[in-house]
């Protein structure tokens, strides 16, 4: 089977980092806890917990010891209970995450409702939700009804979303009654680019892969995408995930992968997939 694969896909810069981060860490130091998964890929996960590295859901977990904050970020409350508990900090947060944090407490000192588009539940949005005062959180057009009436509304994204659907949003809080609008983009180039590298290669294939966690936002936005273009498109982990009926009667195979999926994940699979 012929395969191409996306010519930007796999790890970003602020996860390859972070990788990097844990890697050292759990050379120098005894006892090293991540709170909450480091990235959002269960292989690398797995592999870092194989070489040490302790996951746990709250700070209450942690007696001792170092703690990782994971490339999403932590709320200020949760780093300064890690403080307060004596536990050495190690800061693996991505640099573009860590800004969204930073305007979001601006937006508040400059008398700005702070908003951010993005989902509720994920670790990213749920940080920055924390670096202000009842910042609201909008995911689709309805959730619009969220937004005071007659304020300063500050607006940034949730660094993985797509330009399109920020755009969207933004379309449909321009019609409210606001007093004032400030917006700051702040969606990830690479992430941008991996979203148009995908969307190029599925049109030129029969069937298109997309690797990478199930849990991940960047992931999930390209297989969202892709399957606009190409309905024959999947989003899996790994290749033991691979239905080989799938790829039955197909000729040519796009793969690409979210900036969570480390490369070994898809230099086998594409490896499986050009033998079959």
């Amino acid at each position: 089977m012929k395969v191409l694969i996306a010519q930007k896909c796999g790890f970003c810069h602020g996860v390859r980092n972070a990788i990097r981060v844990a890697n050292q860490t759990l050379e120098d130091e005894h006892d090293v806890y991540c709170l909450g998964p480091i990235i959002h890929n269960k292989d690398m996960v797995d592999q870092l917990s194989q070489n040490g590295l302790k996951t746990v859901s709250t700070a209450d977990e942690i007696l001792s010891g170092t703690v990782l904050i994971r490339s999403h970020g932590a709320a200020p409350k949760q780093i300064a209970k890690l403080k307060e508990k004596g536990l050495n900090i190690i800061d693996a947060t991505c640099v573009l995450v860590k800004r969204v944090q930073h305007i979001a407490s601006e937006f508040e000192k400059e008398g700005y409702k702070a908003v951010i588009i993005g989902e509720e539940d994920h670790p990213e949005v749920k940080a920055v939700v924390g670096c202000a005062k009842d910042v609201i959180v909008i995911t689709e057009e309805s959730d619009i009804d969220k937004l005071p009436k007659h304020t300063k509304l500050g607006i940034v994204c949730q660094t993985t979303q797509s330009p399109e659907h920020f755009g969207k949003m933004l379309g449909a809080i321009g019609q409210c009654d606001f007093s004032e609008l400030k917006v700051i983009n702040t969606l990830c180039n690479e992430a941008i680019k991996r979203q148009e590298s995908a969307v190029e290669l599925c049109k030129q294939v029969d069937i298109m892969f997309v690797l990478g966690g199930l849990e991940s936002a960047n992931t999930k936005r390209l297989a969202e995408l892709c399957k606009t273009v190409n309905q024959q498109t999947y989003h899996l982990q790994n290749w033991k995930e691979l239905d080989k009926t799938l790829i039955s009667g197909k000729i040519t195979a796009g793969v690409t992968a979210g900036a969570s999926t480390p490369d070994w994940i898809i230099d086998e699979f594409v490896n499986n997939l050009e033998k079959m």
